[in-house]
């Protein structure tokens, strides 16, 4: 999953640098070392008539016949490269090589000097698919929705790109404008969207004080500031109420994730100290860890005194609201307070993105971005390709349906479904409170924010050991 932005860094589902990832420079990479030997071996085999020996012999007769038959000339450096990009685009969505020219655009994205449509999208049967859109971007204001599949981008084809591809033929000047092919669930044809490119800049975090005395906070992306604006939005909403804050309602809905320190910083505020927020599993030992919540990880030295005006944020009450467009980070979240019992989670199935990649830079200048581990929640739920079943399941047929999202595809054992919650006739909230909803961009009169709020109220749920 990647961010069409004008900042990749901006979100860490996003393509990494070496400043975030695990970057291991080789004087030599095995993979390419292999299939320079498998070069050899079938230069040796087509001028001595040599066997080469298993298992490098099928790669070392393929490449054997295409240097003796193919028409055009053959450059072994380009042989090398097709033939590591396809490898890694037969692991999985998210593995790719990155020749030198496209490794070097990459390490320079942090520059911000592009522009982008703001918006988290992955790859599906050949098109782009669209994640989420952020909030006020091109693609958010030109109608954008999750589960829109997007087939061209201006007169080129995705088909057959890489995602580092699409992005990159995405991004342009901004005032540039792009038009976009469409294909949406429902639609009897493709529709064309045309938008301009921008530099995309966007709070990740909204918050309003209800009338009711419940807390509303909604979380965008995961960013690095967005646990201490967290802090910062509930400590006005204590003053506005009096420091009776009775409950929080945490909205991650369409929130693709972003920063893996966020999450585990937004977990802390609501977790006790040292509790198992996320853990991975993989082959490689250095992949593998254990995050954990601490104060460290979102309270500054200045913010202890300001912490105190806080009331006791480990116990408030609180209720989670994900759909299908939660992904990432955001699930992180979600699991953690989930598997603790620390907050009730509603919505819809989240969307299943819990991969690490990591950038393993080649002697050549290329690199490798290579899946190297899963993100598993503290009771051992794998969040790659299952995604989170919420406590109460709270649909969204008007929307989600019209958007083609369907949540991914369980294993009848591996989760067990959560509490359906009628969306048909749900108590209203007051109409002050709806006023005050409706007026954070983005929000609508949907469904299942009035029965996010309906279990707030009526179903708190405190923190259990």
């Amino acid at each position: 999953m990647r961010a069409l932005t004008g900042r990749l860094n901006l979100r860490g589902s996003g393509a990494p640098d070496c400043r975030r990832v695990q970057c291991r420079r080789r004087a030599f990479h095995p993979v390419l070392g292999a299939l320079l030997i498998a070069i050899a071996y079938a230069n040796a085999g087509a001028a001595y008539g040599a066997e080469p020996d298993a298992p490098l012999g099928a790669l070392a007769e393929a490449i054997e016949q295409v240097k003796s038959r193919y028409v055009g000339s053959i450059d072994d450096r380009k042989l090398v490269a097709d033939a590591i990009r396809g490898m890694l685009q037969g692991l999985d969505p998210y593995s790719e090589y990155l020749d030198p020219e496209a490794y070097r655009e990459l390490k320079q994205d942090n520059g911000g000097s592009f522009g982008g449509l703001g918006m988290e999208v992955g790859l599906e049967s050949g098109a782009v698919r669209v994640v989420s859109t952020f909030e006020d971007s091109p693609a958010f204001n030109a109608g954008l929705r999750p589960g829109d599949l997007i087939t061209r981008l201006d007169d080129i084809s995705v088909e057959g790109l890489t995602l580092d591809q699409a992005i990159q033929r995405a991004r342009g000047e901004p005032g540039t404008s792009i038009a976009l092919t469409v294909l949406r669930n429902g639609d009897p044809k493709p529709r064309v969207l045309t938008m301009k490119r921008a530099l995309i800049q966007s709070r990740s975090v909204k918050s309003v004080l209800l009338g009711s005395g419940y807390g509303y906070v909604r979380i965008t992306h995961f960013s690095q500031r967005t646990a201490d604006s967290m802090l910062e939005a509930l400590a006005e909403m204590v003053r506005q109420s009096g420091s009776s804050l009775k409950g929080v309602l945490l909205d991650l809905r369409d929130n693709p994730g972003g920063l893996l320190k966020a999450a585990v910083a937004v977990s802390s505020v609501f977790l006790p100290e040292d509790t198992l927020v996320v853990y991975t599993q993989a082959a490689a030992a250095q992949s593998r860890m254990r995050l954990r919540t601490g104060e460290d990880q979102y309270l500054q030295v200045n913010r202890a005194e300001y912490l105190k005006q806080l009331p006791d944020l480990k116990n408030l009450p609180l209720v989670v609201l994900v759909n299908s467009g939660s992904a990432s980070a955001a699930e992180i979240v979600a699991g953690a307070l989930q598997d603790h019992g620390r907050a009730t989670v509603a919505g819809t199935q989240t969307f299943g993105k819990g991969s690490v990649q990591v950038l393993v830079p080649l002697a050549d200048g290329a690199a490798l971005k290579l899946t190297t581990a899963y993100y598993f929640t503290p009771n051992g739920r794998r969040i790659q390709g299952k995604g989170l079943t919420p406590d109460k399941v709270i649909e969204q047929p008007a929307v989600e349906a019209a958007a083609g999202m369907k949540p991914v595809a369980l294993e009848t054992n591996a989760i067990k479904a959560g509490e359906s919650a009628a969306c048909a006739t749900p108590d209203a909230p007051g109409a002050q409170d709806a006023a005050l909803l409706l007026a954070i961009p983005g929000n609508s009169d949907d469904c299942q924010l009035r029965r996010a709020m309906e279990l707030l109220r009526h179903l708190p749920v405190l923190a259990r050991s």
